[in-house]
């Protein structure tokens, strides 16, 4: 193997790990924030967590699909084997979760600030905000873990 197919592997590892870690720190902290009910905690834990979006989720999701093509194509990889198709499909089907995750969870941090800074409860756009966010997670966390699946098995299924 190449130094640049090491290098790449190793790239494409660590950005798996941020983009999985960072995504399931950042659901579970913000899930306990709101089950709290404490309009401050969950207006402090979301915006940590939309900027957590920004620095870590957001460039290793650009890094993953580069650096997972770079490998399959270095490796001699048939890009349109099926496993890899079906990883493709799945993480779209992740992306797809995630674009409006993100939006929710930039929602979710207006709308907490804004009830601290008028002294008010969280007003009912936040339950049904929360509501959709958490139905997002479980199809984009469980296309991930096929993704692992199909990444270490690289099955042929048809």
């Amino acid at each position: 193997m190449s130094g640049l197919y090491l290098a790449l592997r190793t790239l494409h590892i660590v950005s798996a790990t941020i983009l999985f870690g960072t995504g399931l720190g950042s659901a579970f902290y913000l899930w306990m924030a709101h089950r709290s009910g404490d309009p401050r905690s969950i207006a402090t834990v979301s915006r940590h967590v939309v900027i957590a979006d920004f620095l870590f989720t957001a460039p290793a999701a650009v890094v993953q699909p580069l650096s997972g093509v770079a490998l399959a194509w270095l490796g001699g990889v048939d890009l349109l084997a099926p496993w890899l198709v079906a990883a493709y499909l799945l993480y779209a089907l992740a992306g797809a979760c995630w674009l409006p995750v993100l939006w929710l969870q930039i929602r979710i941090r207006d709308l907490a600030g804004a009830a601290v800074a008028a002294s008010r409860p969280l007003p009912p756009a936040y339950r049904r905000c929360v509501a959709i966010w958490f139905w997002l997670g479980w199809p984009a966390f469980g296309a991930f873990l096929v993704i692992f699946w199909l990444m270490v098995a690289k099955p042929d299924p048809w």
